[in-house]
């Protein structure tokens, strides 16, 4: 665990109107590193919020997907649409550094707190935006969704196995990819701001952000003119030894893409005669002669289950690991050694959830509140930008707040 020491974006204020998961997600990671994020949320609260992802969540007033990428916010509840949210909006704005959203470009704009009309209250003001295309293009104004994204940007073609067709990831992976750009935007900006003194837009595109992930791929299209195809399970380097093998209680996948690795593999596994097979002298013979050695490897296999393979094959030096479910994941004892799960309160008992995906020496993630009830720091909040007692009761009285 690093130093606690003061953690790179503390002093920085957020306000964020994001919803659902690539905007949240963004803002969820800059304040575990210090922000002061105030989400901004409809009465009502937000679709994520409360949508039910399991029988026993419906009668939930906050789904456990909602809290891992809204804990350590604090919660103002306002409606947008009311005559007086752009006035509590614009003094917000006064005292804040980034302002972050994730409506179809130009909601904002319509609302009376677009980009514009903040940055004329606040020029140091960074307003990051995140949607399915960003604000230009022919597509600028289309709803976008993680699987429409994935089909769009190749991630489909590319997955699944060429018999069975197209195949959606097995989670929103464009949305994700999304909100850790917009993070890294966000950041982006701030660092520049020190040195020029200016605010600015960040125009976060999932369609771009998941072709960004993809850039190996989209220079092999672009330089070489590959098509890619599905390759189910096997690594992209096409290596029939880089692939998921039956074990006797499962599976293993291996990821021999070396010769070194390959000749640790048939060490490892007793079959060192196929180091002298004329029919597996080179990667290319190997290929074509796929069928056979992979047969050899599956007989060895199916005599041991995953477990006991992953332990001598690691012994040996071969790349590989058991296929693990999100359970098996998050307690594994690694991540307790980096301190990436985090305790958070939820309902009296000690939860755990994701942080981010790096340490730093000293400043590192750290989760110090828990997660917000719907509006549960509005008066706090309205409180600190100079709206009296009076001010606050006059809004919730009129239902802006």
């Amino acid at each position: 665990m690093s130093p606690r020491g003061t953690r790179p974006f503390e002093g920085v204020r957020i306000l964020d109107f994001t919803q659902v998961f690539a905007g949240p997600l963004a803002s969820y990671q800059l304040s575990v590193l210090g922000a002061d994020v105030i989400k901004v949320e409809r009465p009502g609260g937000e679709d994520m919020r409360g949508t039910p992802r399991s029988a026993d969540q419906i009668g939930a007033k906050t789904t456990p997907g909602w809290i891992g990428i809204n804990a350590n916010k604090r919660n103002l509840c306002l409606d947008l649409k009311h005559p007086s949210a752009v006035d509590i909006i614009k003094r917000l704005v006064v005292d804040a550094d980034v302002v972050m959203e994730n409506f179809r470009p130009g909601v904002m704009d319509r609302l009376g707190i677009g980009y514009d009309a903040l940055k004329a209250v606040n020029p140091r003001i960074i307003y990051c935006c995140v949607s399915g295309f960003g604000r230009e293009g022919p597509l600028k104004g289309e709803p976008s969704y993680d699987g429409k994204i994935q089909a769009m940007s190749g991630i489909m073609s590319v997955t699944g196995h060429e018999h069975m067709g197209p195949t959606r990831a097995g989670f929103a992976v464009c949305d994700a990819t999304a909100g850790l750009t917009a993070a890294f935007g966000v950041a982006s900006a701030l660092y520049q701001r020190t040195h020029t003194g200016e605010g600015q837009l960040v125009d976060v595109a999932m369609y771009d952000a998941a072709l960004t992930i993809q850039a190996p791929g989209v220079a092999d299209s672009t330089i070489a003119g590959r098509k890619l195809k599905q390759y189910g399970n096997r690594a992209i380097s096409g290596r029939p030894t880089a692939d998921l093998f039956p074990v006797k209680d499962g599976s293993i996948l291996l990821a021999v893409n070396s010769e070194k690795q390959f000749v640790a593999l048939m060490k490892t596994i007793g079959r060192e005669d196929v180091l002298t097979d004329p029919r597996f002298a080179d990667w290319s013979l190997r290929l074509q002669n796929e069928d056979a050695l992979k047969a050899i490897i599956n007989e060895i296999f199916a005599v041991a289950d995953a477990a006991t393979w992953e332990a001598r094959l690691v012994a040996g030096d071969v790349p590989c690991a058991q296929v693990q479910t999100i359970e098996e994941a998050v307690n594994h004892p690694q991540l307790a050694v980096r301190d990436f799960m985090q305790p958070i309160d939820v309902d009296g008992e000690e939860k755990h959830i994701a942080t981010t995906g790096f340490q730093l020496e000293h400043g590192n993630a750290r989760l110090e509140n828990g997660y917000a009830e719907l509006g549960e720091h509005t008066d706090d909040v309205l409180a600190e930008a100079g709206f009296s007692g009076a001010d606050i009761q006059t809004f919730r009285d009129a239902g802006a707040i």
